[in-house]
């Protein structure tokens, strides 16, 4: 850990939870601050200025999915929703609005802090693969990545990606032409390996989420690519600039 900790701030309008997590994260060396709903969650967050958000879905005021959607129209940070749903339908809303991950209630800790410790380690790396040119700037197309600063233009103009989209789409490009299952997907990006076929949607959901920022017709995507049986890749394109 850093000698400048890293702040989560958890919100949860279950006591025992907040409680629980505070003193277990406190414990690994973080900083941790707390809301009780959703109101308070985005005070809170407008003045401590978290590094993670653990974001319940089920609370008063305003619930998880607001907060979520609140959040993505000003911040990147990254974000894990805590649910109870058993719906898989109510867990992907969360992903769909922006949340990074998400767990389900009841959770262990310990798998909580593996996951809050992969997605701060991810958001924060700057470059996956050596295949990327050293300029750190890639040019396809009509988009340019560049890697160092962690930021992508479509048409010149930038698209504002969450840490863990732009970490996908790294990995993708990286290795454009080479086709990735959804479980290594997850295993490189997210850290850690799926335990139910459903775990893998958050992979389908952010595969969405990227197509939908910066393909020019998301239905019928030209970059971000299927490969059926397996699960996507990056086109392999030839520019003017560089080779992918």
């Amino acid at each position: 850990m850093d000698n400048q900790k890293d702040k989560i701030l958890i919100v949860d309008d279950e006591t025992s939870i907040r409680r629980i997590l505070e003193t277990r994260l406190s414990m690994i060396g973080y900083d941790v601050v707390s809301a009780s709903d959703g109101e308070e969650a985005l005070n809170v967050f407008r003045t401590e200025y978290p590094n993670l958000i653990i974001l319940d879905v089920m609370m008063p005021k305003l619930d998880g999915y607001g907060v979520c959607q609140e959040l993505r129209k000003e911040s990147d940070v990254p974000i894990i929703m805590l649910t109870a749903l058993g719906d898989v339908s109510d867990r992907i809303t969360g992903l769909e609005l922006g949340a990074d991950d998400y767990i389900i209630k009841p959770f262990s800790p310990k798998e909580l802090e593996a996951r809050i410790r992969c997605i701060l380690r991810r958001v924060d790396k700057i470059a996956i693969n050596s295949s990327i040119p050293s300029s750190g700037i890639i040019n396809i197309g009509f988009l340019k990545v560049d890697t160092n600063k962690r930021q992508v233009y479509k048409n010149n103009e930038r698209v504002r990606l969450t840490g863990m989209e732009f970490s996908l789409l790294e990995l993708l490009v990286s290795k454009a032409g080479e086709a990735f299952s959804r479980s290594s997907i997850l295993q490189e990006v997210w850290g850690y390996t799926p335990e139910r076929h459903v775990d893998t949607r958050v992979v389908d959901v952010h595969i969405s989420r990227l197509r939908a920022k910066l393909e020019e017709d998301p239905s019928n995507p030209d970059l971000i690519l299927t490969a059926r049986g397996i699960g996507y890749l990056f086109q392999k394109i030839i520019t003017n600039d560089n080779k992918i």
